[in-house]
């Protein structure tokens, strides 16, 4: 059987074939908080080429402090809804499955990009690494109150319902990377020491508040995801989780929520994770029945069969958003390149995608 070009149930959905668009972070909004046209065709694009789920790219979620980048887009308005939902409906059009994926950045912004120009972050800590945009160190960023937490919270579930008004078929939710929801879950980040901080069941407490807020206002026949990482977009040789077992307790805790898969974000499928001779979507796959989605230097047929021998979905980003015919490709089995992080630059040019 040909594993990648097989149907997967995925809740009530019937995939197509194990292929997804990964989620990559734009900054092409002209105005309005809305990308633009060709970023949006882009996602149809790839449906109409064969691929059977499409992630937006990260959305931000409130108009205060979730936003680390300029141009970002968000889902909270009638005119960002209305957009959205063309692009929606030309992906249903082609047989594929939609879904938003929304974040906050958290400690990973700067002063003038967020609308109140606020940074907020579980700790007062800033990354050791300094920003690549404007190659200062990050703003020491305000530990966030309890009421801080119940206001992003709510972006999170306002932002979800914009996703649901434009018909989206699932939303996930972005806790990997070293953003906001990933920056709780890793004591890297997350030095508190009130009920979202210390113990690793202290660290999900915010995951979990979020998820169950969102839940609790999504219908019974969309999606609800989880993407997680043990590496950040900053500081990024550092290992977010110390080891295989507390990486395995928080995936064990998110088994317990209400979602539909769990997406793991790595650099390279293969690479042995925490000093064992297992890959990150093997050591995932051991604690929990969730489906795995996973991504990281899958560029071709070979490594497309290979990643699903221990995953049920592979997502591209790089070999996606540089090569409209991709699915079609790997389908012939055509000998395919790996692409460097610096050909895909081109996501934040105002070259149109291809």
């Amino acid at each position: 059987m040909d594993i990648i070009f097989s149907s997967f149930k995925l809740k009530d959905f019937n995939l197509k074939n194990r292929i997804g668009v990964a989620p990559m972070t734009r900054m092409s909004s002209p105005g309005d908080s809305i990308p633009r046209q060709d970023v949006l065709d882009f996602l149809v694009r790839r449906a109409k080429n064969g691929a059977a789920i499409v992630y937006t790219e990260a959305i931000v979620t409130d108009y205060e402090s979730a936003q680390g980048y300029p141009g970002q887009a968000r889902l909270t308005t009638q005119r960002q809804i209305d957009a959205w939902s063309r692009v929606v409906q030309e992906i249903r059009k082609a047989g594929a499955v939609s879904i938003m994926q929304m974040f906050h950045c958290g400690r990973i912004g700067w002063p003038g990009v967020n609308p109140a120009n606020r940074i907020i972050a579980p700790s007062a800590i800033i990354p050791k690494q300094d920003n690549a945009l404007t190659g200062s160190p990050y703003p020491t960023p305000d530990a966030m109150s309890l009421f801080d937490i119940e206001h992003v919270t709510h972006g999170f579930v306002e932002t979800a319902k914009g996703a649901i008004a434009a018909g989206f078929d699932g939303v996930e939710i972005h806790g990997a990377h070293g953003y906001l929801i990933n920056q709780f879950l890793s004591a890297y980040s997350n030095q508190r020491t009130d009920a979202y901080g210390g113990s690793v069941e202290n660290r999900c407490r915010f995951a979990h508040e979020i998820l169950q807020a969102i839940s609790r206002v999504m219908p019974e026949d969309r999606l609800l995801t989880f993407r997680i990482s043990n590496w950040g977009v900053v500081d990024m040789d550092v290992s977010l989780f110390e080891t295989k077992q507390e990486y395995q307790q928080i995936i064990k805790l998110l088994s317990e929520e209400p979602i539909d898969a769990i997406s793991v974000s790595t650099y390279d499928y293969k690479a042995k994770a925490f000093g064992t001779d297992q890959n990150m979507a093997r050591i995932t796959r051991e604690v929990t029945r969730l489906p795995i989605m996973i991504c990281g230097k899958i560029y071709d047929r070979n490594s497309c069969e290979d990643a699903l021998k221990d995953a049920d979905i592979v997502l591209s980003a790089k070999s996606m958003l540089l090569n409209p015919n991709w699915v079609g490709d790997v389908r012939a089995g055509k000998q395919l390149p790996i692409y460097k992080s610096e050909e895909a630059d081109i996501a934040y040019t105002k070259e149109p995608l291809p």
